[in-house]
């Protein structure tokens, strides 16, 4: 095995993939970047390999949805690695703002597709190289991008919300299950990011209006850093997120009247 640490980033093309590629391999990790966005990834290793050098980098095209395409990315990702896959990120989502009947039910299913079939497809193609790499090396990481609407479910986000929601229970529920391998499970949960996804979004919500970006992607990517590091379970964007998720569980009606106001319903 490979004495350097190694991540595989999905949806590593852009936005929070990128940033976390590139924080990443600052500090001596070997990246994998996968996405569908092949112009994106391209760019991205060009850029990464005249920094680090090519043995610092690997790269491959990826559909989280689709297992074979998975399972094939990880045998690439190991062969360049050393067969040492110290983190899994799961960083690929999509996102459409809207209320949910102004959205076509194709696109509802594409998010529940990316946002959580991803995360199963991720940890069911790479749960053997976790294994081998935490059996070698004490641990292994899975650490998949949540969101602040995994805390009460958000109108004009509702099935993103709820695609968050899922990947905050596979969370909880992976860490319980795979402690005994020495693989550690957390989710990061940020509020707005400054990213394409967001950016460019045709009907930005009422509550991306009043709130607003609360971080860049490279303060995300830290916060991936601090996952990769650390030993909590979900690691929140702001404190305010984190205090809003202990009320939400004590409070129900009061966050449920706070997301109402600051959703403009």
């Amino acid at each position: 095995m490979n004495e350097k640490r190694a991540i595989f980033i999905t949806g590593a093309a852009a936005g929070i993939g990128r940033a976390t590629a590139r924080h990443f391999i600052r500090r001596g990790w070997f990246v994998g970047l996968y996405d569908l966005d092949t112009v994106g990834l391209a760019q991205l290793s060009e850029e990464l390999i005249a920094v680090h050098g090519a043995g610092s980098v690997t790269m491959g095209e990826l559909d989280v949805t689709n297992p074979e395409s998975f399972q094939a990315a990880v045998a690439t990702f190991l062969s360049a690695s050393g067969a040492r896959m110290d983190v899994l990120f799961n960083c690929a989502g999509i996102l459409k703002m809207g209320h949910f009947e102004e959205i076509d039910l194709s696109t509802h299913h594409k998010i529940i597709d990316i946002n959580v079939n991803g995360v199963v497809n991720g940890v069911d193609a790479s749960l053997d190289a976790l294994k081998t790499t935490a059996k070698k090396f004490k641990e292994a990481r899975i650490i998949s991008m949540a969101s602040a609407s995994a805390v009460y479910g958000m109108p004009e986000l509702a099935v993103y919300s709820a695609s968050k929601h899922a990947v905050r229970a596979l969370t909880e529920a992976f860490s319980i299950e795979l402690e005994k391998y020495g693989i550690q499970v957390s989710d990061v949960l940020p509020s707005y990011v400054d990213t394409g996804m967001v950016q460019n979004q045709e009907n930005k919500s009422n509550s991306l209006k009043q709130m607003g970006i609360a971080h860049s992607a490279d303060d995300i990517a830290k916060l991936v850093w601090r996952a990769a590091h650390g030993e909590e379970l979900h690691y929140f964007g702001t404190k305010q997120i984190g205090i809003l998720d202990k009320l939400a569980r004590i409070f129900p009606g009061y966050v449920r009247r706070r997301i109402k106001e600051s959703s403009g319903f």
